[in-house]
C-alpha cells in the first residue's frame, strides 16, 4: 500500500483501540495520524483533549486499582470538568470493555443516571 504520496493519507485521524490482551489484560491504544501507536491507562481525543489528558494524568497512579464504578465515574467527571457542565443520563453515552473475554457493553440511561447520582452524592 502506497501511503507516502500526498493525498494517500487521511488527515488528522486519531483512533483509539480498546480491548483485552491475553497476557497483559485490558489495553487502551491510541493511534495518531502518523501511524504511531501508544498504550495508555486513560486518554482523550478531540477538541479539549489536552484538558482531559491533564485531568487523567493527575489520577494515573491510582487508575489501575479503580473498581468498575470508580472507572466509569472518573470518565464522567473528566468529561464534566472539561466541558464545564453537568449531565443527565440521556445526554451522554458510556461504554466499557471489561473482563478476560473483553465484553463490550453500553450502559443504559438508568445505569448512567445511577453513576451521576453517586457523583453528586460524593460532591455534597
Amino acid at each position: 500500500v502506497n501511503t507516502q504520496s500526498a493525498s494517500m493519507r487521511p488527515l488528522a485521524v486519531v483512533m483509539m483501540i480498546v480491548g483485552v490482551d491475553e497476557e497483559k489484560g485490558p489495553q487502551v491504544l491510541k493511534v495518531d495520524p502518523a501511524g504511531h501507536f501508544l498504550p495508555f491507562k486513560g486518554t482523550a481525543s478531540g477538541a479539549k483533549e489536552q484538558e482531559a489528558t491533564n485531568f487523567l494524568e493527575k489520577r494515573v497512579e491510582s487508575i489501575p486499582e479503580y473498581s468498575f464504578d470508580e472507572t466509569v465515574r472518573t470518565a464522567i467527571v473528566c468529561l464534566g470538568n472539561v466541558l464545564g457542565s453537568d449531565f443527565r443520563g440521556s445526554e451522554i453515552e458510556v461504554a466499557v470493555v471489561q473482563g478476560v473475554q473483553g465484553k463490550f457493553q453500553s450502559l443504559t440511561e438508568e445505569e448512567i443516571e445511577g453513576h451521576l447520582n453517586a457523583i453528586a452524592d460524593e460532591n455534597d
